[in-house]
């Protein structure tokens, strides 16, 4: 129940050092509720909250390698959108874009990852679709196995950047959750 509530309070301003241990926080919060719905055979709310929570560590990610994006992107205005837009509001419809500018400055497999993630984001609001025409899942199965694995990616992403944020107590009780909610 903690960990609803840090939810439930006021993100950080995405100029704050603690703005990424929040996204982090969420991405892993989001990503047991997702375990959890999964178990209750909730697919469609499950798939919405791996989309949620991946989209929470890319969040998080954007504003570590803010300087690093920033210096890829071609105009001042494209710069301002990052810090302004990119960062705080992560349009989903940028999500492709803006993960293959992280692989761009070394997450090499982020752009598989958000494409699985986008593809459950349709998949929780069609459902599953055997002629695959607006969701890219035949079966709950299939999606049920998207959701894990991208629990999954999402967990590895939080442990790999343990070392480069303010990591405490409650980032380390919500991943030692997801892990035990995973097995």
């Amino acid at each position: 129940m903690e960990q609803v509530r840090a939810l439930e309070a006021p993100l950080p301003k995405p100029s704050s050092e603690s703005y990424v241990s929040a996204r982090l926080l969420e991405a892993l919060v989001e990503a047991g509720l997702a375990l959890r719905f999964l178990r209750e055979g909730l697919v469609r709310n499950a798939a919405g909250k791996a989309f949620q929570a991946w989209r929470a560590l890319m969040a998080a990610l954007l504003r570590l390698e803010l300087d690093k994006l920033k210096s890829l992107a071609k105009t001042e205005d494209e710069r301002r959108w990052l810090e302004s837009t990119a960062v705080p509001r992560l349009p989903t419809g940028r999500m492709k874009t803006l993960s293959q500018m992280l692989e761009q400055i070394g997450y090499s497999d982020i752009s598989l990852w958000t494409a699985m993630a986008l593809e459950l984001h349709d998949y929780q609001y069609h459902g599953p679709d055997p002629d695959m025409a607006w969701s890219k899942y035949r079966s709950s199965e299939e999606a049920a196995y998207d959701v894990a694995k991208l629990v999954q990616g999402v967990a590895k992403y939080a442990e790999f950047l343990k070392p480069r944020v303010k990591w405490g107590e409650e980032l380390e009780k919500a991943l030692e959750s997801l892990r035990g909610a995973a097995q």
